[in-house]
């Protein structure tokens, strides 16, 4: 990166205030300049802790509506207001609540990965990091609407032993890849660990030698006396495992694990959005009142 471009990024971070969250699959140049780097869970804690007046999301949407339901007295921006989740928005409010009204006694466990309206109707929020957690903490006599993404759901009832009302979503990107594409690699890497996101269908995440959420998958790299990984996600992640591991090897299965609107950030849009302090991400407080509950519940999960 140019180092004027980012003195100009500090300078103004400096001047408004204002810190740079980064979800592990932004580009690399978007990680370097960020102040935290992490996943859905630790950004959403961060979001909550910070001191700063201005938070700078490069996430996807609903990342940024989950700053600003945290934060309401920060502002929040979303250097890329195209930047959208389509997982998220295969759930739908009118279509959630028609499911809750068919099942009126179930507890909504809804991930993180939804909109505020969506949070609206929800128990309790999770993300792929403390899923399992969250359903186990669901009284076993309670039927569990899981919205909005199937594989995760299926993932969670494995290791749960709970039978839950799936919505049938997914994630664009994590469900393109197939168990025969991770077989090649392990063909061409027989030493390898394999690791996977739970977003991943069931025929990938049964090859998987570990199942984490994106975090966990750092975590596992850096205890493991393996050299080689086959990592089954989204590919920014391996731009901070050869940072912390230059030792170890990292080998993504296939080209088709980009999310194109996790690229579309760039470090232009952060400039921009520093400057002109838009475009922001403002959740009304009707809406965030309510929807502030499943997600406070969500972080009280250890």
């Amino acid at each position: 990166m140019d180092d004027i471009v980012l003195n100009k990024i500090i300078d103004l971070k400096n001047k408004q205030n204002a810190v740079i969250l980064s979800h592990f699959y932004q580009r690399p140049e978007i990680q370097d300049v960020a102040d935290f780097i992490g996943d859905s869970l630790e950004l959403s804690r961060k979001a909550a802790e910070t001191n700063a007046d201005v938070i700078v999301f490069c996430g996807v949407h609903f990342m940024a509506e989950t700053a600003s339901i945290l934060s309401p007295d920060k502002k929040v921006l979303l250097p890329n207001a195209s930047a959208g989740c389509p997982m998220a928005d295969m759930a739908d409010y009118e279509g959630l609540l028609k499911l809750k009204e068919e099942y009126p006694d179930a507890a909504v466990v809804s991930y993180v990965n939804t909109t505020a309206d969506v949070k609206t109707l929800s128990d309790i929020c999770c993300t792929s990091a403390n899923a399992i957690k969250v359903v186990s903490s669901i009284p076993p006599n309670r039927e569990i609407i899981f919205v909005p993404d199937k594989n995760l759901g299926h993932y969670v009832e494995k290791m749960t032993g709970r039978k839950m009302i799936l919505w049938q979503g997914y994630c664009n990107t994590h469900n393109k890849l197939t168990a025969e594409e991770v077989i090649l690699t392990i063909e061409n890497h027989p030493e390898a660990k394999i690791v996977a996101h739970p977003e991943c269908k069931e025929e990938v995440l049964e090859l998987a030698d570990g199942i984490f959420s994106t975090s966990g998958m750092i975590n596992y790299v850096g205890e493991s006396d393996a050299k080689e990984f086959i990592i089954c996600t989204e590919e920014g992640i391996i731009h901070q495992l050869e940072k912390r591991f230059p030792n170890k090897s990292f080998f993504i299965p296939s080209n088709k694990l980009v999310c194109p609107n996790m690229k579309k950030t760039r470090i232009e849009d952060i400039v921009y959005s520093l400057e002109n302090m838009k475009p922001e991400v403002k959740v009304p407080d009707d809406i965030r009142e309510m929807a502030i509950i499943p997600i406070k519940r969500m972080l009280e999960i250890k």
